[in-house]
């Protein structure tokens, strides 16, 4: 009779407590969903966005907290599903597995703010073959964009922004819809010898312009600027590529305004000369049907 007055006691007891935890775990699941839900602002676009491009691509890196999906205000347009805001000192990557996507397209841009960011390509255990520095005074007007070769996958995407916290940019990084070179350009290349430079002007009708670098394997080190004015410079891309054949580089600069000037300089020995093409890619047709031309008045213009 004592025992089974003990375990009726141990019973009601357990089921007491049972009880008694069932609130506190309940809250627990939904402070697990709170910070499902938080997490989804970064992992929603990169659901979304395999989905329409062949589920190769997966997400990753470090990022700070209250980054969200932006879209630029001006150039290249990117929808809001596909663009990540990687806050200043993070990194974010972009992993492609299939060995079918053989070039990606990086699109950077801010909302005015300068930008400034380490580009990378994993390929890999510790092997970078292709890594460049990107600087644009304003990412809004001049919003970077590049072509990134990468042959036998899985290769990884990385950018890491090296600016301050103040000064996040949006990012995109996608394989399809990829911007090739026009046939202009790849007519248009000439040599450059290492050590040795060549600037491209423009006239003022030329929105943005194409600029091709390869080599004939060998290493391609360059250092490409868009200058307006007298050393000023509006944009400033430094660049590594191990095989210039193999992973030649092409990217389009936004020139908008007059005085656009273009240098290429061969940051490399003599031993290691690579072609360069820079070609007109869009023209506004209205600068020339009447617009301003970029005239700016100066003098004594008050009596």
């Amino acid at each position: 009779m004592t025992t089974m007055t003990l375990r009726t006691v141990l019973i009601a007891l357990a089921m007491g407590n049972a009880v008694a935890f069932t609130p506190a775990s309940g809250r627990g699941r939904v402070r697990s969903r709170a910070m499902m839900s938080t997490n989804d602002l970064y992992s929603a676009g990169a659901a979304q966005q395999q989905g329409t491009k062949g589920g190769q691509q997966v997400f990753g890196g470090t990022f700070s907290q209250g980054s969200g999906l932006a879209a630029p205000g001006r150039g290249r347009q990117m929808t809001a599903d596909s663009t990540i805001l990687v806050q200043g000192g993070s990194l974010r990557t972009w992993s492609y597995r299939s060995p079918l996507v053989e070039q990606v397209q990086v699109v950077l841009s801010t909302e005015g703010r300068p930008l400034d960011a380490d580009i990378e390509l994993w390929h890999g255990p510790d092997n970078t073959p292709c890594k460049m520095r990107v600087y644009v005074e304003n990412g809004q007007l001049r919003p970077f964009s590049a072509v990134v070769e990468t042959p036998r996958g899985p290769n990884t995407v990385a950018i890491r922004n090296i600016g301050q916290l103040e000064f996040p940019f949006a990012a995109d990084v996608y394989a399809s819809d990829v911007e090739d070179p026009s046939p202009d350009c790849v007519s248009a290349s000439a040599t450059i010898q290492g050590g040795a430079l060549r600037t491209y002007p423009f006239d003022t009708l030329v929105d943005s312009v194409e600029v091709l670098l390869k080599t004939d394997g060998r290493p391609l080190n360059a250092r490409i600027e868009l200058l307006q004015g007298p050393n000023n410079n509006k944009e400033v891309i430094e660049l590594y590529t191990e095989d210039g054949f193999d992973r030649p580089f092409f990217c389009i600069l936004e020139t908008p305004g007059s005085g656009n000037v273009v240098r290429i300089v061969n940051t490399a020995p003599v031993e290691f000369p690579m072609t360069a093409a820079v070609v007109p890619h869009s023209i506004n047709e209205e600068m020339g049907m009447g617009g301003d031309g970029g005239v700016v008045l100066g003098g004594d213009l008050a009596w």
